[in-house]
């Protein structure tokens, strides 16, 4: 049984928005700011995306008003940009706190959840108090977690300082922490009241980090824009060289595409499900070598490989599609091969840690493939051919 999902790119088509050939063949200067709306009814709100946008005060005009900030963010991203969103945040704040978390996957918990939560105690911050997410995914997850559950919702922005996180886990209003058993299976749906992508935080992101979020940005193409695909094959190199025009790009198409989605599916009952595009092998590898060990976007780096793979031996794609997405992975610099987590019975092991993933249903795992290109679904698999897929993409 499997659920075909329309792509949001012919769909963009019909509704008279941005076709595949208008957005991924033009690039505007990375100096223009470039707006996406989100689009949820009394929920909306913009995805801003230029270089310079986390200092200036004029960003956060529109917010709505309160006595005090508080900026949750970590000890690598503190030093680089706390100060500067402190000062840009003082003329509208007569408040503006700080609380700086330890950095890295590993510390997305309850424990770390509490630094949050006792931040805004000892503050006596009330309802009105607006959190600023300044970092990268595990900082944002974790800000509109505490965002939705302080005094039952307190407002919140997303200022991404990681691509991964610009392009995808700050949009959306997915909110979680980590358990030993499984990735982000508990937190909340809770919509920011504004994203701020500045171009310029990406100038300091280390090289792995940015390969990282370069999944992300890759998996947009195989599931509704083949035209993005190879726009992205095309301008990899300039990418990976932070080339401003072409980030900016980047960012905004992918914002695009995942605009779209969550407007049409906000809480992930349907087509949502094929912004996951690598993520149900993605996470078994995070969760089976220790959360940290595998950037998220190493994961879904080597898990839309098995997923491809497991898509061409489904029949529903050809040797050449599978070899093409391969090569891009190959190019943003992320692993084609998953780890061996278990030496005894590897494949074993990733099935028992898949059927924790979000995406089960009564205990069958269910994937998210390509349907040819351009075109996602979502189905199960026998485990025997996924055991064949691991065995064959993995390393050893």
């Amino acid at each position: 049984m499997s659920t075909v999902i329309t792509s949001p790119n012919s769909a963009l088509q019909r509704d008279g928005g941005a076709s595949a050939s208008s957005t991924s063949s033009i690039s505007l200067p990375a100096s223009v700011v470039q707006t996406v709306a989100i689009n949820l009814a009394d929920r909306s709100y913009p995805i801003t995306i230029a270089p310079g946008l986390l200092a200036t005060p004029a960003t956060y005009a529109a917010l709505p008003k309160a006595t005090a900030a508080l900026i949750v963010t970590n000890t690598t991203v503190a030093p680089l940009y706390a100060d500067a969103l402190r000062s840009a945040l003082a003329p509208k704040y007569a408040q503006v706190h700080t609380v700086v978390l330890p950095d890295g996957e590993e510390h997305k918990n309850w424990q770390t959840l509490n630094l949050i939560f006792d931040a805004l105690l000892q503050h006596g911050c009330d309802r009105k108090t607006v959190l600023f997410a300044l970092g990268g995914g595990v900082v944002g997850d974790m800000t509109g977690f505490a965002a939705a559950s302080y005094m039952r919702g307190v407002p919140f922005v997303q200022v991404p300082t990681t691509l991964l996180a610009q392009v995808d886990s700050s949009v959306g209003g997915k909110t979680a922490i980590n358990h030993p058993l499984g990735k982000n299976m508990i937190g909340a749906f809770y919509q920011p009241q504004l994203v701020v992508c500045d171009l310029s935080t990406l100038d300091t992101l280390p090289v792995r980090e940015l390969s990282a979020g370069l999944a992300e940005v890759i998996k947009y193409g195989p599931i509704a824009d083949m035209d993005f695909m190879g726009w992205l094959e095309e301008h990899m190199d300039a990418l990976l060289a932070r080339d401003r025009t072409a980030l900016a790009h980047a960012v905004r198409r992918s914002c695009e595409i995942k605009a779209w989605v969550v407007g049409q599916d906000e809480r992930e009952a349907g087509l949502r499900a094929i912004l996951n595009f690598g993520h149900t092998f993605g996470h078994a590898i995070e969760a089976g070598m220790g959360y940290g060990a595998w950037l998220h976007g190493e994961g879904v780096g080597a898990g839309m490989v098995m997923a491809a793979e497991l898509s061409r031996r489904l029949g529903l794609v050809d040797d050449a599609f599978a070899a093409r997405l391969k090569t891009l992975v190959q190019r943003a610099g992320l692993p084609l091969r998953g780890p061996v987590l278990d030496a005894a019975d590897n494949a074993g092991r990733y099935l028992e840690l898949m059927r924790v993933d979000k995406k089960a249903e009564a205990g069958e795992i269910r994937f998210v493939l390509i349907d040819g290109p351009g075109r996602a679904c979502v189905r199960a698999a026998p485990d025997a051919l996924v055991r064949e897929v691991i065995d064959a993409c993995c390393a050893g």
